[in-house]
């Protein structure tokens, strides 16, 4: 089962995610900004990170620069925000995330994306 770290400080949007993976068979965990992030992936690995850009202590793009300095096992990381310019995108990709997301992401477009960057076909 692949594992999946979801960093967003909106409990909302966490329990959506997790609404959408785990019935599609995904193992999940959450953190509330990029410092429990970091913390969480120094500890164990995951097969993939779906990261807010905005958050307090510590905000997406500080958590995923961070994350690929680190000498671990790294993982895809897709960018999902509110944010929506290109100036936006090109910073997330600057930083390090596969893919980026504006929301509102719809529940097919989200299982999608995650099926395609941990490697797995869509059923």
């Amino acid at each position: 089962m692949k594992s999946i770290l979801i960093v967003d400080d909106a409990a909302t949007i966490r329990m959506y995610y997790r609404s959408v993976l785990v019935p599609a068979g995904f193992c999940i965990d959450e953190a509330i900004n990029g410092i429990e992030g970091l913390e969480k992936a120094l500890a164990k690995p995951y097969d993939m990170y779906i990261v807010d850009v905005n958050m307090p202590q510590m905000d997406g793009c500080s958590f995923l620069k961070e994350l690929r300095s680190q000498a671990i096992p790294q993982a895809p990381a897709l960018m999902i925000s509110t944010e929506a310019e290109l100036v936006d995108r090109h910073h997330g990709y600057q930083v390090g995330a596969n893919s980026y997301l504006v929301k509102p992401v719809k529940p097919t477009q989200l299982l999608q994306y995650v099926r395609c960057m941990v490697g797995e076909e869509q059923a």
